[in-house]
């Protein structure tokens, strides 16, 4: 991949969590972080609401579907990995329920929002 089209896909991932961010937070929900990223892992959006802390995960792709099938066991460890740390940082969070949540995006479609959509692995 070129460097121009690395950057091209970083934009575009950018734009799509700030517009997952924004569906969100239209949902109630209050953002606590964004691009969270440690060696090893990197979480898209920390997310409250109520007593739940929500790791969301955002995937954009030409189509729904493919989004939906596009969060892997690999992808799932770096999250938990990620979070783990995110948690440590925030120890106030640790007793809150947390929890796995992804947002798919595609275009001319709303934003999909799917609480527990994948379980978190914190190995």
């Amino acid at each position: 991949m070129t460097v121009a089209a690395r950057r091209r896909a970083r934009r575009f991932g950018l734009r799509a969590e700030t517009l997952a961010a924004l569906w969100l937070m239209g949902k109630g929900y209050r953002i606590l972080a964004r691009g969270f990223t440690v060696k090893g892992g990197e979480i898209d959006i920390v997310a409250l609401r109520g007593d739940s802390v929500v790791f969301v995960e955002v995937k954009a792709r030409k189509n729904i579907a493919d989004a939906e099938t596009s969060i892997h066991a690999t992808k799932r460890r770096r999250i938990g990995r990620a979070a783990r740390v995110w948690l440590t940082r925030n120890p106030w969070a640790v007793t809150a329920t947390l929890r796995g949540d992804a947002v798919y995006l595609s275009r001319w479609r709303l934003p999909r929002h799917v609480p527990s959509a994948y379980t978190l692995k914190f190995d």
